[in-house]
């Protein structure tokens, strides 16, 4: 027998508040598969900060809606009595194919495919009236509720200083990005192909409400965002768009907490043509807590 969540059913089964809760209402359709619907408008914060002027769902929020209708349905086999986080370990094979604008409704669908102990693989989808707009393939695992341990490393190189190759006036001169959804501050190092940006976590942005650590589906945007700033800097590119087309696969290995700094490392190679591949991780103090593979195009306005 299915089984209908409205929105306060799902407010208490899931911790995601506004503006990253991505369900309105929900079905369970057994206990494999679940379906969700989202309605989207031009009041959400979201579309402020991406593309103004042609406003577009972040591709990451879709999969968002995609990590969390899978957690609606595989929270009762992971974590029955609610006393963990539900994450995203991994996801891959994610393709955005359409886009979806203010006015549109989209529908949410996951089916889990495979099960052990902790974790839940599920194949997802969202779809809008026009078809297919995103499909990926999550894992969703299980890890004790924490916290920060200590007070954050002391400054470093890493740190913003006048001789940074890009600060976030340059920053939003190149990418269309803007509050709440510019998830870099600064460029700290280029070189060559490389590129280091940084991120400077904070408990006030709007991303914690209702949760503790970094959604790992934004920690998928914000190694994009440096890859697009890096790309967009070079002379061949100047006054284009950067679209990103798809995720490889990404992994997490550690949360990331308010107070956190972090260090984006991606390395995008001159792209052959309209499309390019590039490879990043993400640190805080030096650890690896985030790497992706991901696809881009680069595209005239």
């Amino acid at each position: 027998m299915s089984t209908f969540y409205s929105l306060e059913a799902i407010r208490q089964h899931l911790p995601q508040r506004a503006p990253m809760l991505m369900l309105d209402r929900a079905e369970i359709l057994d206990d494999k598969h679940a379906v969700g619907y989202k309605s989207l408008t031009m009041n959400e914060l979201f579309f402020q900060g991406h593309f103004p002027g042609h406003p577009i769902l972040p591709g990451v929020l879709q999969v968002e809606a995609m990590k969390q209708i899978t957690e609606l349905l595989a929270r009762p086999k992971l974590d029955p009595e609610n006393r963990n986080d539900v994450y995203m370990r991994v996801v891959e094979r994610v393709k955005f194919r359409k886009p979806n604008n203010p006015g549109d409704r989209i529908k949410v669908s996951a089916e889990i495919v495979d099960e052990t102990p902790g974790e839940v693989v599920a194949a997802c989808k969202v779809e809008n009236h026009s078809g297919m707009s995103c499909e990926a393939k999550i894992t969703l695992a299980v890890r004790p509720w924490s916290e920060a341990a200590g007070v954050p490393d002391d400054f470093d190189k890493y740190d913003l200083t006048d001789a940074a190759p890009m600060d976030t006036v340059k920053l939003m001169s190149l990418m269309p990005h803007r509050y709440p959804f510019l998830l870099i501050d600064y460029i700290a190092e280029v070189e060559g192909d490389r590129i280091a940006a940084v991120k400077n976590v904070s408990g006030n942005e709007p991303i914690f409400e209702g949760v503790r650590t970094m959604p790992e589906s934004l920690m998928c945007e914000i190694v994009a965002q440096s890859g697009c700033a890096s790309v967009l800097a070079r002379p061949e590119n100047e006054g284009k768009i950067g679209y990103f087309m798809s995720i490889e696969r990404a992994e997490c290995f550690s949360p990331i907490y308010p107070g956190d700094r972090l260090v984006c490392d991606i390395v995008l190679p001159a792209a052959k043509g309209r499309f390019g591949k590039g490879t990043g991780h993400i640190r805080v103090g030096g650890r690896k807590v985030f790497e992706i593979t991901l696809m881009f195009a680069i595209v005239e306005p």
